[in-house]
Formats: structure tokens, C-alpha cells, sequence
């Protein structure tokens, strides 16, 4: 008898170029294909979770405006600038 909670298996099938990048990009990122699959999709569920969110607050409040949406852009690009380094000057 298993312990704990065990996950339950999901068998799929891919095209053969999607299985040979899945593949390598595990084997890059450190994990094993199912850990891999079970990040992507998390990921992808949540995406489109906030996807959902803003469509359902947009049809309540109406869109974005222009400059809403160029300040939410800014806000992203500096979330995924890696952190400038100090220099030290003499």
C-alpha cells in the first residue's frame, strides 16, 4: 500500500519533436520529465487564470487605458531584468 499521497499518472502523447525538447529542457532545468510537465502545466494554468481575472475586470470596469497598459509593461520588463551588479570605483 502506497504512503502519503501519491500523484496520480497521466499517460499522453506528444509529436516527436515536442517529446525530444521536453526531454532536453528537463535535463537542462535539473528535474525529471513529469516534474518538468507538472511545472509547465502549473504555469500555464495560472497564466490563464490572470488571463481570465483581467477579461473579468475589464468587462466590469471597462479596458486599460494606454498608459495603464505602458506602465504595467515597464513594471514587467524591470521583473525580468536580472539585477544590475555594483561596481566598485576607485
Amino acid at each position: 500500500m502506497p504512503r502519503g499521497n501519491p500523484s496520480p499518472k497521466l499517460a499522453i502523447t506528444v509529436d516527436a519533436d515536442v517529446h525530444k525538447n521536453i526531454r532536453a529542457a528537463a535535463a537542462r532545468d535539473g528535474l525529471s520529465v513529469s516534474a518538468w510537465m507538472t511545472l509547465a502545466a502549473r504555469e500555464t494554468l495560472q497564466r490563464q487564470a490572470g488571463l481570465a481575472a483581467v477579461a473579468e475586470w475589464e468587462q466590469q470596469y471597462g479596458g486599460f487605458t494606454v498608459e495603464e497598459m505602458d506602465e504595467a509593461r515597464s513594471r514587467v520588463r524591470a521583473q525580468l531584468q536580472p539585477p544590475r551588479s555594483r561596481r566598485r570605483t576607485a
